[in-house]
C-alpha cells in the first residue's frame, strides 16, 4: 500500500509498560502507511484538536474489574460526544485474561467507538507483546488504513 497523506494519532495510557510497547509497535508500522504519524502519552493528547486527526488509534489498559482507567475517561467522553464519523478509528490493549473482563476498556471503547467514529479494528494482546503479536499488530494498522483510504480520495 502506497503511503497516505493523511494525519494519524495514537494515545495511549499505560501503568506497566505492556500498552506503551504495543504503541510504540503500531507508531513504528504506522510509519510504513501514513505520512503524518504522532504518538502521544494521554495527558499530552490535544483533545482539542480532535477533529484535526484522519485517523486515530486508542490504547489502554484494563483497570480493576473491566474498567477504563481513570487518566483515559476523558479521551472516552471527547469521542462520546464529538459524533466524528469522519475519523477512522482503532482501540488496542494489553490485559491479564485470568481476570474476568480481558481488556474490559478495550470492549468500552470498542461499543462508543463504534457508534461516534468509524471503528477499524480492535486488537488484544495478553500481557506484554510476543512475536507472535507483530504481525496481529501490522495487521491492525493495516485495516486502519484501508478504511481510511477511501476517505482521503
Amino acid at each position: 500500500m502506497a503511503l497516505m497523506n493523511c494525519k494519524l494519532a495514537i494515545v495511549y495510557s499505560s501503568v506497566t509498560g505492556n500498552t506503551e510497547e504495543v504503541a510504540s509497535i503500531l507508531y513504528t508500522a504506522s510509519k510504513q502507511n501514513f505520512t503524518d504519524v504522532s504518538l502521544y502519552p494521554v495527558h499530552n493528547f490535544p483533545m482539542k484538536k480532535l477533529e484535526e486527526f484522519d485517523a486515530i488509534m486508542v490504547g489502554t489498559y484494563t483497570w480493576g474489574n473491566g474498567e477504563i482507567p481513570r487518566e483515559m475517561v476523558a479521551v472516552y467522553k471527547a469521542f462520546e460526544h464529538a459524533n466524528k464519523k469522519n475519523i477512522v478509528t482503532g482501540v488496542f490493549g494489553t490485559g491479564d485474561s485470568f481476570y474476568p473482563h480481558f481488556c474490559g476498556a478495550v470492549d468500552a471503547f470498542k461499543n462508543m467507538l463504534f457508534v461516534n467514529t468509524t471503528l477499524a479494528a480492535t486488537l488484544k494482546i495478553e500481557l506484554t507483546p510476543q512475536d507472535g503479536d507483530l504481525k496481529r499488530c501490522f495487521q491492525f494498522v493495516e485495516s486502519i488504513a484501508r478504511r481510511v483510504s477511501p476517505l482521503m480520495v
